[in-house]
Order: structure tokens, then sequence, then C-alpha cells
């Protein structure tokens, strides 16, 4: 994230669309009957609740509360727990991101459900009304409810759309660049401080010891004496709520200096072939990310473990490094490196619980130094193939054509029981009308 000082300024304005409880919001779109149940949405292998409808939060179930826990809970009150449907939170994410591009030019995708966008320089527009247009649209095109904050530094635009979702005053558009000073104390009084941006949980109960117990105490604080106190990071959030920003929006994002891809199994696996069978398919996938922002990795790490949560059977969990003969983007022979790993490590007669492989020394293709021996990184074939492979997966749908060793029956696969339909990815799954 680049660091900028750039002095307060009256005409800088900086928006924070953010999708209202987005996981629960997607599926409530496409099965209606789920508006004003209580709904969880669950983590890989249905383990954990990772988002919850209002009517669960009321019913005190915490952020990753174990789904098994909450059985007795669910039955008493009715709530649904649903698989994680990761193809339509994508799709409509972009659906979502796609629409907020045509009201600005300069727009931050900072996660799935938030974006920013720069507004400043649209000083003839009313922007509480531009907020709302955006919400109107949004809603109409994609069924989704979002929330809008501005202000002049992203901080400020954070906690702008924390109070235009919590306060219903502001009818889910809140623009602290139209208040006087004496109105956006009066709000900010209101906020507790771990409200803030980069504050959280962890830091709240500090500030509060020091007698810094809202939004207005933590801007008045002196930024030097807290960055001794704390970090540079608290000293630019101060700043932040001040005016001064000190983070500029990033257009393009950044490429990954590491890709991960991992998961915890179905059921326990034993036998090499089955995990040769899972470190295929996290390559895949991982390759597939790095070909999407035109990179090389440089070395391959492969990891395999047993469960630590059942103390009956044996624990083992290794890892292993292995450098890539020359950088490579080329999924077949990040494939052929990762199993190398994997057979330096497996050891048999364990119950393996999780696998996964992670990409490092990733360079951009641009920028990458071939070896002494390499006539080139890649061949024409090889680099024709693998973009004919994603072409075909992103118009086909995911793993229409894929690596034969990457297994057909897979018995391991995470456990995914109670998923709703790829309403938008699938042909066969497309919802009818009758």
């Amino acid at each position: 994230m680049k660091e900028i000082a750039m002095p307060a300024s009256p005409t800088r304005s900086i928006a924070l669309i953010d999708v209202n409880n987005f996981y629960v919001s997607c599926e409530r779109v496409f099965n209606p009957k789920l508006a004003g149940k209580p709904v969880v949405v669950l983590s890989n292998n249905d383990g954990c609740a990772v988002a919850r409808s209002n009517e669960v939060k009321a019913l005190g179930v915490a952020m990753g509360a174990p789904w098994f826990k909450l059985k007795d809970l669910a039955k008493q009150h009715g709530i649904i727990g649903l698989s994680s449907n990761y193809a339509l939170y994508a799709d409509m994410s972009n659906r979502v991101m796609s629409i907020l591009r045509e009201y600005s030019p300069d727009q931050e995708v900072y996660s799935i459900d938030e974006s920013f966008l720069d507004l400043t320089g649209f000083q003839s527009r009313d922007l509480i009304k531009y907020g709302q247009h955006m919400r109107k649209r949004i809603l109409k095109w994609t069924g989704l409810p979002v929330c809008v904050g501005i202000g002049s530094t992203k901080t400020l635009a954070k906690l702008a759309n924390h109070c235009a979702k919590k306060q219903p005053v502001f009818n889910s558009v809140c623009n602290f660049n139209t208040m006087s000073a004496i109105e956006l104390s009066n709000t900010l009084i209101k906020v507790e401080v771990g409200s803030v941006w980069g504050v959280g949980r962890k830091l709240a109960p500090k500030l509060q010891a020091l007698g810094i117990n809202s939004v207005l105490d933590l801007k008045n604080a002196n930024p030097e004496r807290m960055r001794q106190q704390f970090s540079v990071v608290m000293e630019k959030t101060i700043r932040e709520l001040n005016g001064t920003a000190c983070m500029e929006l990033e257009e393009i994002s950044p490429a990954k200096k590491q890709i991960i891809s991992s998961r915890s199994f179905g059921q326990s696996v034993r036998d090499y072939e089955s995990l040769a069978q899972s470190i295929t398919l996290y390559m895949s996938t991982a390759a597939e990310k790095l070909r999407r922002q035109h990179s090389y990795a440089g070395s391959v790490h492969v990891y395999i473990r047993t469960s630590p949560f059942k103390p009956d059977d044996p624990f083992y969990s290794n890892g292993i490094t292995i450098p890539v003969p020359s950088p490579t983007d080329d999924t077949r022979r990040l494939v052929n490196v990762a199993l190398v790993a994997l057979k330096k490590i497996y050891k048999p007669n364990y119950n393996y619980a999780k696998a996964g492989v992670m990409l490092s020394e990733i360079v951009s293709i641009e920028g990458v130094q071939t070896d002494l021996f390499s006539t080139s990184l890649a061949s024409p074939k090889s680099a024709a193939l693998m973009s004919a492979m994603d072409s075909i997966n992103r118009k086909m749908g995911k793993e229409s054509i894929k690596l034969a060793s990457e297994g057909f029956t897979r018995p391991w696969k995470m456990k995914q029981g109670n998923k709703s339909p790829s309403y938008t990815t699938k042909w066969g799954e497309i919802p009818v009308i009758s």
C-alpha cells in the first residue's frame, strides 16, 4: 500500500461502498424464502460460521462459532446453515464492482464486498444523491443492498460507511464532507473507538485504558505520542481521521508475493495417490492465479499434516520448498515439482487431514531472469496451451479442462453438504421461474 502525505483538501472525496452482509445477501437474492430467517454461511468443510444474518447475531452466535456446537440452537430457532458457494459470491462481487466502475474512473476493489471510489472533482454533484443512485442501481441490477460512506480520506470513508450502516438517520449514505465541524464531532463521539479501521477489538481495550473511548477521542489524540505508545500505523490513523491522507487509492492491485492454495479434506487421506491428486488440484488453482497476475514462480512449497485435534491418531506435519529450475507459470511444470516435493515428505500409515502448496519467488513476466542454460522461459506452445486452458475454464466453468492427475472421484474433497446452486456460473443451475 503506497504511503503519501497529502494535505487536507475540502474537495477531496473518497467513497467506500460496502455490500451489507455479503454472503447472506447473495444467498437471499436467489432464495427469497431466506429473507427474515436466521441464516449462517459456513467455512470450508461446513466447519464454522463465517457469515451471520442479523437474526443469528441477535441470538448471540459469535463469528467463527463451530457449526457442530450450534446444532441444538439451530433446531431450537430454525437456524439455516449453508455451505460456502464461492463461485456465486465471486460472480456477484464482479457484477457489483463492474457497476461501480461506471461511477468513477478511479476505483480500488478493496475486498470481495468493498470498493473505494475517488469522487474528487465531482463538486457539481450532490454526492449524497449520487450515493443513493449507486445504491438503487446495484439493488435493481443485482438484488444486493449496499451502504455508501464518503470522507476526505480512506479511513474517514470507512468510518462514514460504518455510520451509514448503523445509524438509520443517514438512510444508508453518509457524507462526512457535508458536515460542519460540530456535526462531525457529534457523530464521532457516538462511535466506539473499536469501529475505526485499523483499531478493532485487539487495540480498543488498550485505547480505552488511556481514556480514549470514542472515535472523537482518538481524533483529538496526539499523533506523535500515540506513535510512541503504539506504532506508526496508529499515527497515520489519527492523521487520516483529521483529514490528512496517508493512503492513496490503489487502482491496480499489486501482484502477490506469494500464492497459497490449501484445503482441509472432507475425510482423512492415507494413500499417496489421493494426496497427489489434491496437490495437483491445489497447484492448478495457484498456477491459474499466477498467470492472472502475469507472473512466474521460482519456488514451490508443499506441506501435509494430520489433524491436531485427534489425540488418538499419531501426529505428523511436514513441508518442503523446492526451487523451480527456471521460473514458470506452466501448470504442468509446477505440478511436477510439487509432486517431487510430496514424495520427499510423504509417510505412509498416517491419517492426513490437510495439504497445501505455496508459490514463492514470484516475479513479473517482463522482469524475470533466465538461468545460464535456459533458452526460453516458456515455449509458444506452452503459453498457448495455458491460455487455452484458462479461457475454456472461464467460459465453460471451473475445471472444465484439467490435468488427469487431479483425479475424478475425489472422496477427500471438501464437505459442502448444504451448498446452494451455482445460479450464475453453471448453465444447468440457472434459476427457473415456473
